[in-house]
């Protein structure tokens, strides 16, 4: 089976220029950038709902802020797909990703839950850690984190995801550790209505459990609710995910150490920048630390197929950005396309990519070497040329890496393109490249339980 998803990191739609010394930017003032980014913002909800119209799984928004440079944009990934799901009514809200250690986890926790029950249970839920200064001395320093020591970093992630799934999946809770006290110990509350619900029969949770009671302070100053010692021990978080006992967990996965952490832990995993030969390996590594571990799953189900397993919606998915072009040797539009990469290239560049994009095991690229679209379609990061061309790119990647079945998403963004051309790109796509795919694919679960309906008569 095959499923398709759309990845969308928000890149600026102004025209790109190269400037006298090489460098590639955005051509305008930051009057300009803004006013991009707030059509990239109308422009990600429409993307959003075509994608479901013209058949795609998934929709995978990143979460990233504070970038004139035109590269990323996507605040706040959710709050795009509540406006998706009220629009739509299949497509997964999947976001690459949630970024924890910018957020206090109660918060994003009712976020994603809210999102949840709003779209009828389609959130993939996607999380990471953070990895650009800018980005995370702003938002992580509120809550323990800094990416300029990544144990700090790796320590803050890792205790907001237990918070977060305590608050999913725990009727009231309490958690006292490095960065979080939750109820905070000194957290006086003596409410009658919380006293008389709790000491119901068969409620869930005890008065002894949630309260530390105490004698009202009658010499206390303040309201009858913290004029008292009573202490709140515990706390629930409300709303709770319609999926039980949670969305699936995903995560953006580069490192051994990454890939390994994620699989043991029943997490989903995505891949986006390396090369085939290093895709394959990071895949095997993936199911050999996910054999090792008994197969953990969230929902208990046992050993799942490779690569993908479509009923289960378990395994790893691939990203890659497409580009269709009815003539692959158009020099101007190939000098478009090339420099809107190499504006994103150059940006990510720094950050450590580029090293991922070896053409062979025994290839070191450095950090600072320049990238050019050719470079990049040469060791099979980015799929370029007619539709039966990127079908047969997609096609090999599946195959090289041995899948069973395939989740693929595209990204269709590209730097100095408007949401029309992005638009006609999903269109091609959906239209051209994916019946190739789904021939030798077959079908979606959702579609082939369609034709399964339609076979039995039923509308």
């Amino acid at each position: 089976m095959l499923e398709l998803g759309v990845f969308m990191n928000g890149q600026t739609d102004l025209p790109v220029r190269q400037t006298p010394t090489g460098t590639v930017l955005p051509s305008g003032s930051l009057a300009d950038m803004h006013a991009s980014y707030q059509r990239g913002v109308l422009n990600q909800i429409k993307q959003g709902v075509l994608a479901e119209k013209l058949g795609f799984d998934y929709l995978w928004p990143v979460e990233h802020h504070f970038q004139p440079e035109g590269a990323e944009f996507s605040p706040n990934p959710m709050l795009m797909e509540m406006a998706v799901a009220a629009q739509t009514s299949r497509i997964r809200l999947g976001q690459y990703a949630n970024i924890l250690t910018w957020w206090h986890p109660l918060r994003i926790a009712e976020q994603a839950a809210m999102l949840d029950v709003v779209s009828g249970g389609r959130v993939e839920f996607g999380l990471g850690r953070g990895y650009q200064p800018r980005e995370v001395e702003v938002f992580g320093r509120t809550y323990g984190s800094t990416i300029q020591d990544q144990e700090r970093n790796r320590s803050s992630f890792e205790e907001a995801l237990e918070l977060l799934l305590k608050a999913w999946t725990e009727p009231s809770f309490s958690h006292h550790g490095e960065n979080f006290s939750i109820p905070p110990l000194y957290t006086k509350w003596h409410h009658n209505m919380t006293i008389e619900l709790l000491s119901q029969p068969g409620y869930e949770r005890s008065v002894e459990q949630v309260l530390k009671l105490a004698r009202p302070d009658m010499y206390a100053s303040g309201n009858a609710v913290i004029a008292t010692p009573t202490i709140l021990k515990e706390l629930s978080v409300f709303p709770q995910p319609l999926q039980k006992p949670h969305p699936q967990l995903w995560m953006p996965l580069t490192s051994e150490r990454s890939i390994r952490w994620a699989s043991a832990r029943g997490m989903n995993g995505g891949f986006i920048v390396e090369p085939t030969w290093a895709l394959k390996r990071n895949v095997e590594t993936y199911y050999d630390e996910a054999e090792k571990q008994g197969w953990p799953d969230y929902q208990h189900r046992g050993q799942f197929k490779y690569g993908w397993d479509a009923e289960r919606k378990r395994g790893v998915m691939v990203l890659r950005p497409v580009v269709i072009m009815k003539d692959p040797k158009n020099k101007q539009e190939l000098e478009r396309v090339d420099l809107g990469m190499r504006l994103v290239w150059s940006y990510l560049g720094p950050f450590g990519f580029v090293a991922l994009t070896g053409k062979t095991p025994e290839e070191k690229v450095r950090s600072d070497t320049p990238v050019s679209l050719e470079y990049l379609v040469d060791r099979e990061v980015v799929f370029l040329g007619t539709s039966e061309q990127v079908a047969e790119q997609i096609l090999k990647l599946k195959n090289d890496c041995g899948f069973d079945d395939f989740n693929f998403a595209a990204q269709f963004e590209l730097a100095g393109f408007s949401n029309e051309e992005i638009e006609e790109q999903m269109h091609l796509f959906a239209e051209e490249v994916v019946p190739i795919l789904r021939r030798e694919c077959g079908p979606s679960p959702w579609a082939a339980a369609e034709l399964v309906a339609a076979g039995n008569g039923r509308p």
